[in-house]
């Protein structure tokens, strides 16, 4: 499973956070994503928190955190894998390697392995359509793939 990060140490970075950054304008994504980078995640009480201490509104963080792809309400494996699935990418057969990828980890896009190793995420364009398909682990980026080549990659890691 995941590492623990609901700690009353990460809740003190966040009060820490929200003070040096509430009476700044527009603070909301810059807020949610350090809060994120504490705790891997968003859960329902860090929203909270960041609800009362910027004094805004639930639903509008809510929102925020749906809306931008960034933002995840779950907590993600050890290696995040996204599969761009844009227009290049998919035109050049992204699927058949997320369906590979789903295979070799056992979960499907938007799932995480029970033993939180894997996070698997079908995305839209990365940016870099003169690699296509590309897909992301972490940092690590690998382009121009067969299905071929998903095997050496996963075993990677």
């Amino acid at each position: 499973m995941p590492k623990e990060t609901m700690t009353a140490e990460n809740f003190q970075k966040l009060d820490e956070l929200i003070i040096r950054e509430k009476e700044t304008k527009g603070a909301l994504i810059q807020v949610l994503q350090k809060a994120q980078d504490i705790f891997g995640y968003l859960p329902l009480e860090v929203q909270q928190k960041i609800s009362k201490g910027l004094k805004i509104p639930m639903s509008e963080i809510y929102g925020v955190v749906t809306f931008y792809s960034q933002f995840n309400l779950e907590p993600k494996g050890d290696y995040l894998i996204s599969v761009c699935m844009g227009t290049a990418c998919y035109v050049r057969n992204a699927q058949p390697i997320l369906d590979e990828i789903s295979k070799f980890t056992g979960i499907k896009s938007g799932e995480t392995t029970p033993d939180g190793k894997f996070s698997l995420l079908a995305c839209r364009c990365i940016g870099a359509c003169g690699l296509a398909p590309i897909i992301t682990i972490n940092e690590d980026v690998y382009g121009r793939l067969v299905v071929e080549d998903v095997k050496e990659i996963m075993e990677k890691y």
